[in-house]
């Protein structure tokens, strides 16, 4: 079993990726960002370093599935390959912190990359507005995080929008997570655990 979990930044994939990994006894892959030699450089200089911190996420995200769908593993995936090359990447050549030949050269491995995988089992999308993310932000104390533009945020969520109403791959579970807290709130975290087995039994996706 593979399971997904996509959103924007700040909106919980991390916190709500352990609790479901100690729920479902499985193993959780975690975004490579400790560690990453890029990410805080993209974010004091974006044009200058989009291209090679969309390239190591790719390569990184790659690694993750091919790795452990090879050994037969059950695990839970904190973002998607999916989300690498249609928001993210997508985002950046939109607003030209990306050239549009980076960009090709970048689509291009990731139409490889993703013909070598197969999609999760589920993606569970947590769909949060700009003051949950950022009070999210801001409560996880990043530094490098600080100067995140909400117009980045907002240009994201617009592209998260319209990629999950044509995702097609697998089911997909969305959660509106702006008025829920499942870390403090017992009945939040059941709801979504209930939900996730729900859309496994019946393969229809559905928006909680």
């Amino acid at each position: 079993m593979h399971i997904a979990i996509a959103g924007n930044i700040g909106a919980g994939k991390t916190t709500l990726a352990k609790l479901l990994g100690e729920s479902f006894k499985c193993e959780v892959l975690f975004e490579a960002v400790e560690g990453n030699p890029y990410l805080a450089d993209f974010y004091g200089d974006m044009k200058r370093w989009a291209f090679h911190l969309q390239m190591f996420f790719l390569k990184s995200r790659f690694e993750q599935v091919a790795e452990n769908k090879g050994q037969g593993r059950h695990f839970i995936q904190d973002r998607t390959i999916y989300e690498d090359a249609h928001i993210f990447a997508k985002n950046l050549t939109e607003t030209g912190l990306m050239t549009e030949t980076d960009s090709k050269t970048y689509q291009d491995f990731f139409k490889l990359m993703v013909g070598l995988i197969s999609p999760p089992d589920l993606m569970i999308y947590l769909k949060a507005d700009l003051p949950k993310l950022k009070k999210q932000i801001a409560l996880r104390g990043r530094n490098f995080e600080n100067n995140i533009a909400d117009q980045y945020l907002m240009d994201l969520n617009r592209l998260y929008e319209a990629f999950i109403k044509q995702f097609n791959q697998c089911k997909v579970l969305t959660i509106n997570v702006n008025d829920m807290d499942f870390v403090q709130n017992k009945q939040d975290y059941s709801k979504i655990r209930e939900s996730i087995e729900l859309v496994l039994k019946t393969g229809k996706s559905m928006e909680i």
